[in-house]
Order: structure tokens, then C-alpha cells, then sequence
């Protein structure tokens, strides 16, 4: 099991100093995600400045074509000698639509066809078969040599999925390398949904679920007091709160006997009360999205608790961390080192 930091695509040279302290910490990679800023070019300076894994977490796939993801996945692999994941997936209907200007629905077939086309135009960088992809939403039929990226000596870059509903989690089982599990996760949500439905497509298509990666992003609220610890469960409760006003989130919290959880984070916030928002989400809600505890504890907390259903798991709060005090990534290696024995 590795440990990573989850880091918000920003300032290249930040993220430059933020990966080389990530690697002197002892850290295994960095999963960038995509916001204002593009989750690609913070990849290739993360790459430049460190030896460390680099996973898009994800990187927005519709608004892109699969040439040019494909491409710059391409480069970044050979960056990176193979130590780049291609994480991407649909983000939401309105952002597709209104901020991007691309077309969204049906979002899961859709996404499907995508990995699909990325292994086609991978295998013609290779000069293995023309490119000869003829889907629903892409037809790809042309690549002169000139126009290549070519043969490069890494592999093909791993395409990993952001899936949180059983029909996603299956088909990223059945055509992904990895699944990029949502922040908004338990243990109960992981056992129930996530591992045995990725399971189940994985088999389907013939694939052992073993060799799959399920990276699962964690709230940890690490201090060595208690009020330190208390206020990074405060902002965890907030950022719950935030995911857990989504409706497709909803029966997350039902599975672990919070029903109407986000009907109720939901009328708060039609009413403007955000600050309420958060209130629902109780200490006993917290629990079962937070690991809590010192640095000597936490990371034998995180290896008990994703131990044999997580390969990757992703702090989510130390970047913020690092953000405020560059310092505390020096913590985290003794978390690292709990991880892995």
C-alpha cells in the first residue's frame, strides 16, 4: 500500500516545492487534481522537480479529445520513465455543458468509449496497428508518422477512472487500470459498493480485480494536540458537508444508518445557511470519514483501516497542511513508514 498527497493543480513553481518536499518525506506520489488550473502542466513540473509517482486525480476527460489527452499522457510518461497515471473522468452535467462547452451525456458509456480510444491511439504511438477507432462519439483514422509521438521505452500509461455508482465502478473493473475512489468514501461504502463492484466487471471481462489499483482518498485530521486535531476535523466536516450535498452522494450516508443525511444538508443550503450545513454532518457522521489521532498513530490507523482494500491511499488535508507550514510534510514520513509494515 502507498501513501500520497492530494495536491489542487496551482502555481508550477509551488508545485515544484511541494514535490520535492513530498519525496523527502518519503511520500510515493502526488494525485493532482483539476480546478481553475490544468491538472497536466502541474504533472509535468511535479515531474521535473522529484522522482515520485504522478496520478491526475482527475483530469476532466470530455472536453478534451482522446488525441490530445492521449498525447500529453504520452509525454508525461516518458517524463516521468512510467511513473505517470492517467486519472480522469466526467466531472458534473453543468460544467461540461456551461464552462466547457462540450457535450456530457450519456456520461458513463461515454467515458467507456474514451479509455477505449486512449488504448487504440496508445498502440498507434507504438506502431503496433493504425489508428482505426470507430465509436459512437470518436472516430480517430488518421496519424501520419510526422504527426506521432512515436515509441517511447516506458509503458503505456495507466488509465485510471473516478467512479462512485455500481454501473461506473463495473466498468472501470472492466476496461480501467485503477479506480479513483471519491473523498466522499467509508469502510462500509468500499465493502459493500466499490470492492465488489469492481470485482464483478473486472471478472466479466475476463480481468483479475487484483491487479486493479483502487486509490481511496482519506480526511486525516493529524496533530499532536487536541486542538490541532479538532481543527482539521472541523474543516473535514466541512468539505463532507460539501460533497454530501450532492443527491448521487446520498446513499453513502445511508449505508451507515444516517439516512436523509443529504436531504438535510440540502435545506440548509437552498436556505443560504452554510454554515449549518456543516452542522449536520454530527461526530458520529465524522467518524466514519475521518481517521483522527497523532502522527505516531495515524499511520497505523490508515494500514488497519484500508489494509486489502486500498493500494493507494491519498491524504487529502496534508497538502493544505503544507500550504500554511512547509515544514509539516517532515511529519508525514513516519506515517509513510507505518503504511508500509
Amino acid at each position: 500500500m502507498k501513501l500520497d498527497l492530494m495536491v489542487t493543480a496551482g502555481s508550477l513553481s509551488t508545485i515544484q516545492e511541494l514535490a520535492r518536499d513530498a519525496q523527502s518525506a518519503g511520500l510515493d506520489g502526488l494525485v493532482i487534481t483539476e480546478s481553475g488550473r490544468t491538472a497536466y502542466l502541474s504533472s509535468a513540473a511535479a515531474a521535473l522537480a522529484a522522482d515520485l509517482d504522478i496520478l491526475t486525480g482527475i483530469a476532466v476527460a470530455f472536453p478534451r479529445s482522446p488525441m490530445v489527452t492521449a498525447s500529453i499522457a504520452w509525454e508525461l510518461a516518458d517524463a516521468t520513465g512510467g511513473r505517470f497515471r492517467l486519472g480522469i473522468g466526467t466531472q458534473v452535467r453543468a460544467h461540461i455543458t456551461r464552462r466547457y462547452g462540450a457535450e456530457f451525456d450519456p456520461p458513463g458509456p461515454r467515458l467507456r468509449e474514451y479509455v477505449l480510444a486512449l488504448r487504440a491511439i496508445f498502440k498507434a504511438f507504438r506502431r503496433e496497428a493504425p489508428l482505426e477507432f470507430d465509436g459512437r462519439w470518436w472516430k480517430l483514422s488518421l496519424l501520419p508518422d510526422q504527426w506521432s509521438p512515436g515509441p517511447i521505452e516506458a509503458p503505456d500509461p495507466p488509465i485510471d477512472v473516478a467512479a462512485v455508482n455500481p454501473w461506473m465502478l463495473e466498468m472501470a473493473g472492466a476496461v480501467a487500470d485503477g479506480v479513483h475512489v471519491h473523498p466522499l468514501n467509508t469502510p462500509t461504502y468500499l465493502d459493500t459498493t466499490v470492492l465488489p463492484h469492481v470485482a464483478a466487471g473486472a471478472r466479466a471481462a475476463g480481468r483479475d480485480p487484483s491487479q486493479l489499483e483502487l486509490i481511496v482518498p482519506c480526511f486525516t485530521a493529524a496533530g499532536d494536540t487536541d486542538e490541532e486535531q479538532a481543527r482539521w476535523r472541523e474543516l473535514a466536516r466541512f468539505q463532507i458537508a460539501f460533497y454530501g450535498s450532492t443527491p448521487n452522494y446520498a446513499f453513502i450516508f445511508d449505508q451507515i444508518g444516517f439516512e436523509g443525511t443529504t436531504a438535510k444538508i440540502r435545506e440548509r443550503q437552498k436556505s443560504g445557511d452554510f454554515a449549518g450545513m456543516a452542522t449536520v454532518i454530527t461526530d458520529d457522521i465524522l467518524d466514519h470519514f475521518v481517521v483522527t489521532g497523532t502522527y505516531d498513530e495515524i499511520g497505523p490507523k490508515l494500514r488497519d483501516r484500508y489494509e486489502g482494500k486500498a493500494t493507494r491511499v491519498v491524504s487529502y488535508l496534508a497538502g493544505l497542511a503544507w500550504a500554511e507550514d512547509r515544514s509539516s510534510l517532515g511529519r508525514w514520513a513516519q506515517v509513510a513508514r507505518a503504511i508500509r509494515h
